[in-house]
């Protein structure tokens, strides 16, 4: 068995994978996010490792006894800073979090080749503004910080005592040299901040650390290895079989993510792409990324009276009418692609007394489809060969918002076996590479197709035309404040 645990924003994912890379069995336990000011977005490390452990003890005793090695992935960008002697020193700011927006054009001031050598915007999601926050707001704080790890290289850290990362997710931090996959002094002297404030760098197959006896005796397993693994959006990638030139997929979690595989390190900071390394040796992404996808379905369930997320689904699927009235944006969290604004805003345009709690569902459905459409041509207009497109995440599992977003996009979709399990099912495969000396294009074949959803020719040429008004909303929009 293979142990892949994904560190989400919601809730942590274990799954044990056999040999035959089949899900044996699955595991599961729910996080909060604390916003106690607008525009901040944090959580307690704490509670990850707390999930942790809950979801891992949950998994089939026996199963877990023949664990070979273990991989991680996780949410990417979030600061958490520890003291020389391990020890978080505040609540671990995360990547929907947008009150570092004047710091990323102060440090795009003081180096303008920030873009060059990251790759990226300068974005307040990212990793490096968040300390840059954190200097001139708390300085005791920073003048404490020893080490900054993101979410799951936290977890690693207490699994094992070993600082480590991989090239996917410290793309992810804008401290990377990108192109040459190593830190970047110039980046990190932006923040008052050296490498040995960083975690060691390891390809994401590779093995980092071994777990802990006192953990592994609370798991019911050996002392294995431990992967480096991979940022969230690179370890589904992993897990679908995305890595090869031309291949992507959609990821329909708590934020929503158009990504594409790439032998080549092709920046395009332009149109607000995220150009990151792959968790694979040798390989980049591209990325288009909305903060909010399953969140603002989720948000729009609660607000329009159903019980739960899946509820609102199959109340829209019933009804399997395309929106014509009440438009949705759902930048509830701000947004990245390709607007790079944090203060954008969500909201309903168009309500009648006609509308319904299941019009305004079909509204919320078509609202992220948009989104994930801009950032689908952005990506287009880089040039970028589009052969193929998976879809994975837990939104996976609606068959109508898949129809939706293919007519959006006007591209076919496919959905693959455990789409829905996504990155803890990459990580997984990290794991099995760390220590079974396969190459991965012998492990990380797509999983077998279990549909495909076409573009439906009327809901396309319907939302070209609603995909022009929810543009002119957002740019409409945009400078009102409240």
């Amino acid at each position: 068995m293979y142990l892949g645990l994904d560190i989400g924003t919601s809730g942590v994912k274990a799954v044990l994978v056999d040999d035959a890379q089949h899900v044996v069995d699955q595991a599961s336990a729910p996080l909060s996010v604390s916003r106690p000011k607008p525009l901040w977005s944090e959580q307690d490390p704490a509670d990850w490792w707390r999930a942790v452990n809950e979801a891992v003890t949950k998994l089939d005793s026996r199963a877990r006894r023949a664990v070979k090695a273990i991989g991680l992935s996780g949410q990417m960008h979030g600061a958490t800073s520890l003291d020389k002697s391990g020890k978080v020193i505040r609540p671990a700011v995360l990547w929907n979090d947008g009150r570092s927006d004047d710091n990323c054009k102060a440090m795009t001031d003081a180096l303008p080749a920030l873009t060059d050598i990251s790759g990226n915007l300068a974005m307040p999601g990212f990793t490096a503004p968040k300390l840059h926050w954190m200097r001139e707001h708390e300085p005791e704080n920073f003048a404490r910080t020893a080490k900054v790890l993101l979410p799951k290289d936290y977890v690693r850290f207490l699994m094992s005592g070993t600082y480590a990362s991989d090239m996917s997710d410290s793309a992810g931090t804008l401290w990377l040299d990108v192109k040459n996959r190593k830190w970047s002094d110039d980046l990190l002297g932006l923040t008052g901040l050296t490498e040995a404030h960083m975690p060691e760098l390891f390809e994401g197959s590779a093995s980092t650390a071994t777990l802990s006896q006192s953990v592994a005796d609370d798991w019911g397993m050996a002392c294995v290895p431990i992967a480096a693994g991979g940022g969230d959006n690179a370890a589904g990638a992993v897990g679908a079989g995305v890595v090869n030139p031309g291949e992507g997929f959609v990821s329909l979690g708590t934020s929503g993510v158009v990504f594409l595989s790439d032998n080549q390190y092709r920046p395009n900071t332009a149109g607000g792409v995220h150009t990151f390394c792959h968790a694979l040796p040798g390989l980049w992404h591209q990325m288009s990324v909305i903060l909010s996808a399953a969140s603002a379905v989720d948000f729009v369930a609660r607000t329009s009276g159903f019980k739960t997320e899946s509820a609102l689904y199959d109340a829209t699927a019933d009804a399997a009418t395309p929106g014509r009235g009440a438009i949705f944006l759902p930048y509830l969290s701000g947004e990245r692609t390709p607007h790079n604004d944090p203060s954008a805003k969500g909201a309903f345009f168009g309500l009648t007394h006609e509308d319904t709690p299941v019009t305004l569902a079909q509204a919320a459905l078509e609202g992220v489809a948009f989104a994930l459409a801009d950032g689908m041509d952005v990506l287009r207009d880089t040039g970028a060969a589009i052969d193929n497109i998976s879809v994975i995440g837990g939104g996976s599992r609606s068959n109508w918002w898949g129809k939706i977003i293919a007519s959006a996009m006007d591209l076919p979709l496919t959905y693959r076996k455990s789409s829905a399990v996504g990155p803890a099912f990459g990580a997984a495969r990290l794991a099995r590479l760390s220590v079974s000396g396969e190459t991965f294009k012998t492990v990380c074949t797509p999983p077998p197709a279990e549909r495909v959803i076409e573009p439906d020719t009327e809901m396309r040429d319907l939302y070209a035309g609603r995909r022009e008004t929810f543009t002119k909303l957002y740019k409409n929009t945009k400078d009102i404040t409240l």
